[in-house]
């Protein structure tokens, strides 16, 4: 049985790493197209076209350009950042993506595993059999996305020792050139690299850091932008602070109200991420995952456990809030000040103690 089970394990590992190096190979043959002066020009020149083509008509024209114009200036010169003509936007800032947290409990490992070069034979896509016309609003895609990939890669967790090593960076970035690669309909929102820094701390990785990243935001994408998950969350927890904590609701709607519940964005985007230090957002992270899968007949609740954190948050600070009067401005204020300096095990006493207060009133009502 157990060697059944180490097989089994090695032919997941097996097809991650073929899957991930597939996935990178064509994303670093589409940044190559991106980054070359005959894309941009052709990018500035043609119209979009009103049928948009398939990312594999895409692949196999980035694949025929590469073939005829193969030059040393495509593998790039150590200027390819000055050449991409980013679009800029105005991003909402998520606070600070600096963390206190270089004093990490465990050591890291400086060794990865062995990548396949993109630019090696190895790493080439095969010929595609048709190609379409290229759609410039592909290009312009591509180009908003790398922006803001590299705008956050270079900011992200710098305090913690793990990414002051540059080589540390450059995976956290091709993992997420190649999460975008594969989700062009979502494209890279800010955020999304804090929840993929501590999956690659723990993993070292990145074959096993994506496939973890890639599953993880099957659930955790709706609370992206185009999600509709955010706004339910904000509706429950009206709801719950009502039913649990009515003098806390009660003074939130007296100053400002903000019972929208703005404030907690950054909590359920990130799943806490920013609210703690490294070792305590894996413990938070598993209690989270793990109260996903207890059945609601056992617990109601327990699929939604993340609001039952947030609300523990609130709890903890109660008095806080209250004596101080606080509105809208103060509280998000205060938080952002206590990043990092919450007690998890506190947080999660409070959680399942407020989880349990919400079974037993609806058991005796």
């Amino acid at each position: 049985m157990w060697a059944g089970t180490v097989a089994n394990r090695e032919e997941i590992d097996r097809q991650c790493r073929e899957n991930y190096e597939r996935i990178l190979a064509e994303w670093t043959n589409a940044e190559k197209y991106f980054l070359s002066s005959k894309s941009i020009a052709l990018a500035n020149s043609r119209r979009v076209s009103e049928a948009s083509c398939t990312r594999e008509d895409f692949l196999g024209d980035i694949k025929e350009e590469l073939e005829e114009n193969e030059s040393p200036s495509l593998a790039g010169d150590g200027n390819s950042n000055s050449s991409r003509h980013c679009p800029t936007t105005d991003e909402e800032d998520l606070g600070s993506n600096t963390r206190g947290s270089a004093n990490v409990s465990f050591d890291i490992p400086s060794i990865s595993s062995p990548t396949r070069d993109p630019d090696s034979e190895q790493g080439q896509l095969d010929p595609t059999p048709s190609v379409a016309p290229l759609d410039p609003e592909v290009i312009g895609t591509l180009g908003l996305n790398l922006h803001r990939i590299d705008k956050d890669v270079a900011r992200c967790d710098r305090n913690n020792i793990y990414f002051m090593d540059k080589h540390n960076l450059d995976k956290l970035r091709r993992i997420m050139c190649s999460y975008v690669w594969e989700n062009m309909d979502l494209g890279y929102v800010q955020g999304m690299c804090d929840i993929v820094a501590p999956l690659l701390v723990i993993f070292d990785e990145e074959d096993k850091t994506f496939a973890a990243f890639s599953l993880l935001m099957v659930r955790m994408r709706e609370n992206f932008p185009q999600g509709r998950a955010m706004d339910q969350h904000f509706s429950n927890m009206r709801a719950l602070l009502q039913i649990l904590d009515p003098q806390l609701f009660e003074h939130m709607q007296q100053h400002g109200d903000y019972t929208h519940f703005y404030f907690c964005y950054r909590w359920f985007l990130l799943d806490f991420k920013r609210e703690l230090k490294y070792p305590q957002v894996f413990w938070l992270w598993e209690t989270i995952w793990a109260a996903s899968k207890l059945a609601d007949n056992h617990c109601m609740g327990t699929h939604h456990f993340v609001l039952f954190v947030a609300l523990a948050l609130l709890k903890m600070y109660r008095k806080i809030i209250i004596n101080y009067k606080m509105d809208f401005t103060d509280i998000i204020k205060f938080f952002n000040e206590m990043a990092e300096c919450h007690k998890v095990e506190d947080v999660l006493l409070i959680a399942r103690e407020l989880l349990l207060q919400l079974n037993l009133m609806l058991e005796n009502k």
